[in-house]
This record gives C-alpha cells, sequence and structure tokens, in this order.
C-alpha cells in the first residue's frame, strides 16, 4: 500500500532560534535555522518565501501547517500562530499545533535515553519544563509541563536516574541541576533549533487525523503576560 504524501510547512518562533521547514511525510526536504536579535516578523515571512521557492514545491501543494504553539517568548508565540493562521484562512489548510517541549524533546530522544528533560528560559527567574519518560517509544509526563522555578523542579527529580537535559534554561541553570543531580546529569549539546521536530509531530497529528482548524489553534503560554501580572 503507497503511503500517502503529506507536504507540511513548519514553524517554530517560540524562542530567538527561530526555524521554519519543509517536510515530506518524515523527510526533511529543507529548512532554515536563524538565531537573531530581529524581530520575529521580520525574518519568518521571508524565511518561509525563500524555502518554498528553493525547495520548488508550490505552495498549493502543502497539506498543511504544523507550528510550535509555545511555551516560550509571547511575542514570538503571537507571531507564529498569526502568521500560520493567515496561511491556514488562506488556503483553507488545517494546523497540527505541538508543544515546542515535546519537539525539544524529540530531539534527544534515542533508545537508551529513558528521562528527558527539556527546559526554556522563562525569564523572570522561572523556567518552562517538564520531565519524559520514554515508554513504548511515546512520552510519558512524570513531571507536567509548565511554568515553574528552577529551585522547585530541579529539587523535584529523582537524582538516582540519570536525566538528559537540552533547552536554553540548562545554559543558565546548568551549574545548579549539576549541583543537585551530579554525573546523573548529561547536557545535550544539539542545536536549540526544532522546525524539523515540530514538522515530525505535526506528521504524527495529521496521519492520525487529528489536525485542526484554524480556530481550534490556542497559545501555550503556561502563565500570564507581564501586560495580564
Amino acid at each position: 500500500m503507497t503511503e500517502k504524501k503529506i507536504i507540511l510547512l513548519a514553524v517554530d518562533t517560540t524562542t530567538p532560534a527561530g526555524s521554519v521547514a519543509l517536510l515530506e511525510n518524515k523527510h526533511l526536504r529543507a529548512e532554515i535555522n536563524v538565531e537573531s536579535s530581529l524581530n520575529f516578523s521580520e525574518r519568518l515571512l521571508p524565511s518561509v518565501d525563500f524555502l518554498l521557492k528553493t525547495s520548488k514545491i508550490p505552495a498549493e501543494n502543502i497539506t498543511g501547517f504544523a507550528l510550535a504553539v509555545g511555551p516560550g517568548s509571547f511575542t514570538g508565540i503571537r507571531v507564529g500562530i498569526s502568521t500560520v493562521l493567515s496561511f491556514s484562512f488562506a488556503s483553507g489548510k488545517q494546523v497540527a499545533p505541538v508543544s515546542a517541549l515535546e519537539a525539544l524533546a524529540l530531539k534527544i530522544k534515542d533508545p537508551y535515553h529513558r528521562l528527558l528533560c527539556p527546559m526554556i528560559d522563562a525569564k523572570k527567574g522561572e523556567i518552562y519544563t517538564c520531565l519524559y519518560e520514554v515508554k513504548g517509544g511515546r512520552f510519558v509526563e512524570l513531571f507536567p509541563p509548565g511554568a515553574t522555578t528552577p529551585d522547585f523542579f530541579i529539587s523535584s527529580l529523582p537524582r538516582r536516574r540519570t536525566i538528559h537535559f537540552i533547552g536554553s534554561g540548562t545554559r543558565v541553570y546548568g551549574e545548579k541541576i549539576r549541583d543537585y543531580m551530579g554525573d546523573k546529569a548529561r547536557f545535550s549539546r544539539r542545536s536549540l533549533f526544532v522546525a524539523h521536530e515540530v514538522g515530525l509531530l505535526g506528521y504524527e497529528l495529521f496521519s492520525q487525523g487529528k489536525a485542526v482548524s484554524m480556530e481550534k489553534v490556542k497559545p501555550l503560554y503556561y502563565r500570564k503576560s507581564q501586560a495580564e501580572e
């Protein structure tokens, strides 16, 4: 039986390590990664345009969109959602909203890595994080995703088990983690660009019929914005 072709445009603007990717099923066709201080809106549309032109895939051939809806920068999340929803509105194509934390964890998923901890610096002395255990090839939440203080989260970790960490939060709080975990803490050196992983997660949702219409796409903030506070 021939596998149904699913072509996805994947977008992540949740952190300064912004990226866009084009996938055909699970195959990465093209990817643009830019870590920049420029506004997300200044680099997102040119990146998408360049990606489509160089890959020679017409926009009308795209099956749908995969989007990291958070957590991360409030501005980045809003830019990503508004841009992808405009694409969805114009094309009538569905969206697969995914977690940036899950995409980060997917970067370090390995048969020998049982506990995975993605950690994003949330500023203001907080982190966005969770703890996954890989069982049967799937992520099981041992610590649910959310915003928390590093001290509380790190002190809640099982210090007798090896945990693999990834994300901008480890750059800020790596020493705290090492002080608590000792040699049980392992830090990934992989890049933090996750559009490819966003696309892989989006492919799973599309292949299972779980992609949604644009009005059902909601951000994952996990805390109030500065204006709301």
